[in-house]
């Protein structure tokens, strides 16, 4: 009896599967798998697209110089104040002058001495030549008178130069910015005692313009170079934080070796205007060359297929092919490709229910 109770158990279970499967709401079911898929697509653009490589760099100044006193002595007063803009030439730290205007005094006190004397040697010299043309002189005498005015000369000579070297010395009190700049803090103090190239009395840096520094692939060199045969080659800078602000600028300067130890070339961009400090942490996209009239999808339509990148295009039936595709450049969200022509639809959302048998409806939302 219970082994007729279990068979018709069975038979009840295997009618219910039959019923459910040729019911009429398995046909609709049967109709829902063939169903169109709701996709996004966008037809593959044409345009000139810029290969750029995105790089980290830091700010450098322009010109930055460390001032130091050249020549032994104090600190009188401090000029300027902490972080403003100085011109060239502008005094920045004056030492204490007074003994070097003692110096350059003296120096001239020696001078006016020793022309006095030199005036009184030619004048020997004139009287003892018209003596000697009288017969009233030797010509020992006259000799030796012409090498007195000749050493009076050299005394002169040589005071001129004692003068000039303290009136430089005298100058070396006023410290003075030797270009226009930004000039850092303050070092020294009045009355504190400075060295010959030995104490650092104030830093400027030369802001405008600026230049940022950064190192690129190795694997770039050769376009980088290439591109700078054609012309100037720009660059494109901006903070970290920055909303998207950007400044232009073009490449200053390229190494003439890689580094081994990171396989980089030190490259520097110079901006002749911006908001940016030395040593501030930048991107830098920089721009080696243009694919003109390069089809370029967004980056969502490239799909990975078992050989490498791929597209799925929409057909004129609505229907889908898998197109592989060789990814040229990226940027932006965009990409330039090759494997597929201007105008192409391709899909860009909704590939994970597709299949080569799958017929798409094109959604706008």
């Amino acid at each position: 009896m219970r082994v007729v109770l279990k068979l018709f158990i069975v038979i009840l279970i295997l009618a219910g599967g039959a019923w459910l499967y040729l019911r009429p709401g398995g046909k609709d079911e049967t109709k829902k798998d063939n169903a169109p898929v709701p996709v996004r697509a966008v037809p593959a653009a044409a345009r000139n697209f810029p290969v750029a490589v995105d790089l980290v760099g830091r700010g450098e100044a322009y010109e930055s110089v460390a001032l130091k006193a050249r020549i032994d002595g104090q600190v009188q007063a401090v000029l300027f104040r902490e972080g403003e803009s100085v011109a060239a030439g502008e005094v920045l730290v004056r030492l204490d002058p007074a003994d070097f205007a003692a110096r350059l005094r003296q120096a001239e006190a020696a001078l006016a001495r020793d022309q006095a004397l030199l005036a009184k040697a030619r004048a020997d010299v004139a009287r003892y030549r018209a003596l000697r043309e009288q017969g009233f002189v030797s010509a020992e005498r006259l000799a030796d008178l012409d090498a007195a005015a000749a050493a009076a000369e050299a005394t002169v000579a040589a005071d001129r130069a004692a003068v000039e070297l303290a009136r430089l010395q005298f100058s070396y009190t006023s410290v003075r910015a030797p270009f226009a700049g930004l000039v850092g803090a303050r070092l020294v103090f009045p009355g504190t005692a400075v060295k010959t190239n030995d104490t650092v009395l104030a830093t400027v840096n030369r802001m405008r313009p600026l230049l940022v520094a950064f190192a690129l692939p190795e694997r770039h060199a050769g376009a980088l170079r290439a591109a700078l045969a054609r012309g100037p080659v720009a660059v494109t800078v901006r903070a970290p934080d920055a909303d998207g602000r950007t400044h232009d600028g073009r490449i200053h300067f390229v190494d003439h070796a890689v580094d081994p130890a990171t396989g980089t070339l030190l490259v520097k961009a110079r901006l002749d205007d911006s908001p940016f400090l030395p040593g501030q942490y930048l991107r830098v996209e920089l721009v080696l060359h243009t694919l003109k009239d390069a089809v370029t999808v967004p980056a969502e339509a490239i799909q990975q297929g078992p050989h490498g990148p791929v597209v799925y295009r929409v057909t004129a039936a609505r229907g889908i092919a898998i197109e592989p595709v060789q990814i040229l450049a990226e940027r932006a969200g965009q990409v330039a490709l090759a494997g597929i022509t201007a105008g192409t639809t391709v899909v860009t959302d909704g590939h994970l229910r597709l299949t080569p048998k799958s017929t798409v409806e094109l959604v706008t939302k």
